[in-house]
């Protein structure tokens, strides 16, 4: 085994000094065997690598960008993982080292190793995929409301509205002849977001997955499983639920009473909460542009997302803010329960 490595390099390109050695090494200093076979996955705000075992099989090895999360806040995801596993929530958790600790510290980089559990894309054009998926969610949810967070975020207006559109005005990514369309639409969009939470009134918080769309989700012959608990926090059970939604409205209503069949077998479900989804919509779309520009100086973001920063991506941008402004005044769905 090689010496540790230096420490990363700034928060512009955190993962520089994370060659194919270094995460072997990372690796091996956990006290396994790595037999040099390493496939990097797909994931951008961390890497992600599975790596084969001279004893057999694989292990996934999950590097958390520095700076993004402190260790508390890694160990709540720890900790909800591995309670959602005692509960038999078919979820991916990390390995423990000892005690109730899965976060590791090599080379100046912070890590975690996880079971390989491979999975196909739900297939949720089928209403008993998406019932069976509302039962998994139902189940988690039952634990997340049984618990709660302390440092993890929480799903507001202002971390994940108003914070990424002053960044973005900050720091020059709007092209110039574009920001009075920009900023007209963001603003009124916001305040739109913020009075649709304060018609809807108060919904519980509880602790979610947070990032619930179908790419997190993997379906083996025994049902769905996640795979990524990086962004949970707390916030109303519908953000778990509504990107499983897709189509015109009946098509999503259809959906809708499908995931709500299964999920309800579990977990109780306040229908006022539906009043939400196009705010939570407005919500993502906004703090994905943000995000995208704050990981901008990440050398993998130019490569993987070329369309992004371009006049052609901010003027679409815009079209598509405005479309969510016109959304926001159409009728929430309906769901009458079973």
């Amino acid at each position: 085994m090689t010496p540790e490595h230096p420490h990363p390099a700034d928060h512009e390109t955190p993962f520089a000094t994370l060659t194919p050695e270094a995460v072997l090494d990372a690796i091996e200093a956990t006290g396994r065997t790595a037999d040099g076979r390493l496939l990097a996955l797909n994931s951008y705000e961390n890497r992600v690598y599975r790596a084969g075992l001279e004893e057999g099989g694989a292990l996934i090895a999950k590097f958390y960008r520095p700076g993004r999360w402190d260790d508390t806040a890694i160990h709540e995801e720890h900790t909800f993982a591995q309670a959602l596993v005692a509960a038999e929530v078919p979820v991916v958790a990390p390995l423990l080292r000892e005690g109730t600790d899965a976060l590791w510290h090599f080379g100046g980089h912070r890590y975690a190793l996880f079971p390989n559990r491979p999975g196909r894309a739900p297939e949720l054009d089928r209403l008993e995929v998406l019932e069976w998926t509302g039962r998994f969610i139902g189940r988690l949810h039952a634990v997340g409301r049984a618990g709660r967070f302390r440092a993890r975020p929480r799903l507001d207006l202002q971390r994940f509205g108003r914070e990424p559109v002053a960044w973005l005005q900050a720091h020059g990514f709007i092209p110039q002849e574009l920001r009075p369309a920009y900023d007209s639409v963001a603003a009124a969009l916001l305040d739109r977001v913020e009075a649709t939470f304060e018609q809807v009134g108060p919904v519980a918080s509880i602790r979610l997955h947070g990032d619930c769309h179908p790419g997190n989700i993997l379906w083996t012959p025994e049902g769905p499983h996640f795979v990524d608990l990086d962004d949970c926090m707390s916030g109303p059970a519908v953000q778990d639920l509504w990107m499983l939604l897709a189509g015109d409205i009946a098509e999503r209503e259809t959906q809708l009473a499908a995931v709500l069949r299964g999920y309800t077998t579990f977990a109780s479900f306040e229908a006022a909460e539906l009043g939400l989804i196009e705010a939570l919509r407005s919500l993502r779309l906004i703090h994905y542009a943000g995000w995208l520009a704050r990981r901008w100086q990440d050398p993998a973001f130019p490569r993987h997302f070329p369309w992004f920063n371009t006049q052609h991506y901010w003027q679409d941008h815009i079209l598509t803010l405005r479309e969510q402004l016109a959304a926001l005044d159409e009728p929430a769905l309906s769901w009458w329960g079973d």
